[in-house]
């Protein structure tokens, strides 16, 4: 019996201990921090001065805004492996097919060139351009784009392989031609692009219907 009673105390003690700690715990996370106390981050490490020294400095009343200079992308301008450079603006008047790709994939980005060779070889000599746009800038130099479009026979004033800053080009992708790029990341899409620069189409290049269409609505516009 002694021993009952023992334990039913111990209980008793336990449950008026947990309910008196509940309460100390609701009350400090109602009342917040005061104006005296230090407040710690997550990132600050025991022994470490704090980054807030108090709670009047979580607040932020700046509104965040975009930067003046991050208008939405509707024209572009990159350098061609000759070393010149090339502006949306040049390519008005004639259609033109947009890819991107990057010289050291090692499978892909051969086979949709042949598939861009197989255009020009089919389109030579008529008012059409195709542009490879490289997504590795940074590998992909005028003189590596020289000795890659080589490679496809690739014609100097009806094929050309541009490069430029990287994130320059993820926003031409993005904003402009509506593909998702990033280094040593592209889709496997042929963007047509009329003759006033507005686009037509996006056709998968490996679907062999779609790679059909892709060539008579290229004749339609010629």
């Amino acid at each position: 019996m002694r021993t009952a009673s023992n334990l039913a105390a111990i209980l008793l003690v336990g449950v008026v201990l947990g309910l008196v700690g509940r309460t100390l715990r609701q009350r400090s996370a109602s009342s917040g921090p005061s104006p005296d106390e230090v407040v710690y981050t997550s990132e600050v490490a025991p022994g470490e001065e704090p980054v807030v020294s108090d709670s009047s400095e979580i607040a932020n009343e700046e509104v965040a805004r975009p930067p003046e200079d991050e208008a939405w992308l509707s024209r572009f301008e990159l350098t061609e492996r000759s070393g010149e450079l090339v502006k949306s603006e040049d390519l008005l008047g004639q259609p033109y097919v947009v890819s991107f790709f990057f010289t050291n994939c090692p499978s892909v980005c051969p086979q949709q060139n042949q598939k861009i060779k197989q255009l020009q070889d089919r389109f030579e000599g008529e008012d059409v351009v195709f542009l490879s746009i490289s997504v590795d800038p940074e590998r992909d130099t005028p003189e590596v784009l020289r000795e890659y479009a080589a490679r496809f026979g690739a014609d100097e004033d009806q094929w050309l392989f541009l490069t430029g800053d990287l994130t320059y080009i993820r926003r031409i992708g993005g904003e402009i031609f509506q593909q998702p790029v990033d280094k040593g990341f592209h889709t496997e899409k042929f963007v047509l692009v009329d003759a006033e620069g507005k686009i037509e189409g996006f056709y998968s290049w490996p679907e062999s219907k779609q790679f059909e269409k892709l060539q008579s609505a290229i004749s339609e516009m010629l």
